[in-house]
């Protein structure tokens, strides 16, 4: 893996052993001013949490937005903005850049967790929230009733569901751990899906003298998401939170700068494994079908079915509406769903991400079946799952493109149009394909093929990604 920031350019004091290159004495500027102010970072975290209070809030105490309302002369539609056409997508493209920052530095959620943790139970970490599964429940509960309950339409919606979040970090971080973070390593819906993603990011945090072997998850010393750090090497469960930097002495950990992707060229190298590429799978699969459900006329006919279907067959109960901690239920703003329409919006995400995970696996198969008979070292298995992180670039950029339309509609109101909307949308998509490409023909490289045979392999990889863009075809282009 190249590294732009090796640790032999700089001394342990700063001083230069050799010429340092530029991103290395970026990256030590960096470490050196989070290191200097890392006992500052709690202000941060309550001005993050006032923040949060106002976004939430503040909208439940106003009267609903009137016609022709904008986040110029309105509190309420700007706090929306900010939630899901600021906040959410460029979440997910800032760590491809500065990695889970947000986590450590930024994150309420995760603070709030840490403070219970100090004047909690502090019990034993228990085995159902160190399963690897938990974070993949974890995000698709949350998705789905974000879907269910209207958070993009309704404050009151997004306030208790993310107050419900909030409120569950809480609990977890007042019950498990001891001066950790559980939450953020096993539970968080959005920390495993950062955490995969900063596998692509420039910022790697690694020990000064590392010790042979791969990761290790340990209880015991100052990492809040237990990283045994004498042999730290990737990066997904790293927040970021630099308590474990030393700008001075040997020991410690240090910020390094490389190339973006680096982590999955040399996934071998880097603890691929199986639950991973499977969240990979599923939730891109159930992001999409949470968008497709809006849009698509489909869905409107299989509504008109059942309801037509219940009453034919006197089952009252799909044509009455549930609670509202469940669905959402706003007669004032004309939006009631029905259970039918709870039971249609579950069936529909959850059909898309078994389809769209099926799909992918099996293109991953068919890519690793490839590899192996061209040449490529290894089993099966590990060749699969090594090749099912290639997809890392196409599912994030579905993820900004779908679920963080908002965030590409200012384009609308310049001279640009919606044809501008549309082009942006389709060279972020283009982008991500080619990278997605890019990264299967490295891992390939690893894995032994010859250059003049990887083109084999890589064709069910080109088709996977070929395949999650057609899906997403309505988020850019339109229907």
């Amino acid at each position: 893996m190249k590294d732009w920031t090796m640790a032999e350019e700089v001394t342990a004091n700063g001083g230069e052993v050799g010429k340092p290159s530029l991103l290395g004495a970026l990256s030590w500027r960096i470490e050196s001013f989070f290191a200097r102010y890392r006992g500052f970072i709690w202000m941060v975290h309550g001005a993050m949490f006032l923040v949060f209070l106002a976004v939430m809030v503040i909208p439940l105490l106003l009267p609903d937005p009137p016609p022709g309302a904008s986040v110029f002369n309105n509190f309420t539609v700007l706090a929306n903005y900010v939630l899901w056409g600021l906040w959410f997508p460029l979440l997910f493209l800032s760590v491809i850049v500065t990695g889970r920052s947000w986590c450590g530095l930024f994150c309420p959620m995760g603070a709030a967790s840490e403070w219970m943790n100090r004047i909690g139970f502090q019990r034993a970490i228990p085995a159902w929230l160190r399963w690897e599964g938990t974070p993949l429940v974890s995000f698709v509960v949350t998705t789905i009733l974000g879907q269910t309950l209207g958070v993009r339409d309704h404050p009151e919606a997004a306030a208790g569901l993310f107050g419900t979040t909030m409120l569950f970090a809480m609990m977890v971080g007042l019950l498990y751990g001891r001066h950790k973070r559980a939450w953020c390593r096993h539970m968080c819906p959005i920390g495993r899906v950062l955490g995969l993603y900063s596998r692509l990011g420039m910022v790697l945090f690694a020990p000064k003298h590392r010790v042979p072997g791969g990761d290790i998850y340990t209880e015991k010393g100052i990492c809040p998401t237990m990283i045994e750090l004498s042999h730290k090497k990737e990066s997904r469960h790293c927040i970021e939170c630099f308590r474990c930097v030393r700008t001075a002495g040997e020991g410690g950990v240090r910020m390094h700068l490389r190339h973006p992707g680096a982590e999955i060229e040399q996934i071998r190298d880097n603890r691929a494994n199986m639950a991973e590429v499977w969240f990979l799978f599923m939730d891109t699969g159930v992001a999409l079908g949470a968008f497709l459900w809006l849009v698509l006329p489909q869905y409107q006919d299989l509504r008109q079915d059942l309801g037509e279907w219940a009453i034919a067959n006197d089952v009252a109960w799909l044509t009455q509406s549930g609670p509202a901690w469940l669905m959402s239920v706003h007669p004032s703003r004309h939006e009631v769903f029905l259970w039918a329409d709870f039971l249609l919006i579950l069936s529909f995400m959850l059909g898309c991400m078994a389809l769209l995970s099926l799909l992918l696996a099996g293109f991953t198969a068919l890519s690793a079946k490839f590899a192996g008979m061209v040449g490529a070292d290894a089993g099966f298995r590990q060749r699969f799952v090594e090749l099912g992180y290639q997809y890392a670039p196409i599912a994030m950029g579905s993820l900004v493109i779908g679920l963080g339309a908002l965030l590409f509609d200012p384009i609308r109101f310049t001279p640009l149009g919606m044809a501008g909307v549309h082009a942006l949308k389709g060279l972020l998509f283009l982008a991500a394909l080619v990278w997605s490409v890019w990264l299967g023909e490295r891992i390939l490289a690893r894995q032994g093929v010859a250059t003049r045979r990887r083109w084999l392999p890589l064709l069910p990889g080109l088709a996977g990604s070929v395949a999650v863009g057609l899906a997403w075809w309505p988020a850019i282009f339109g229907l």
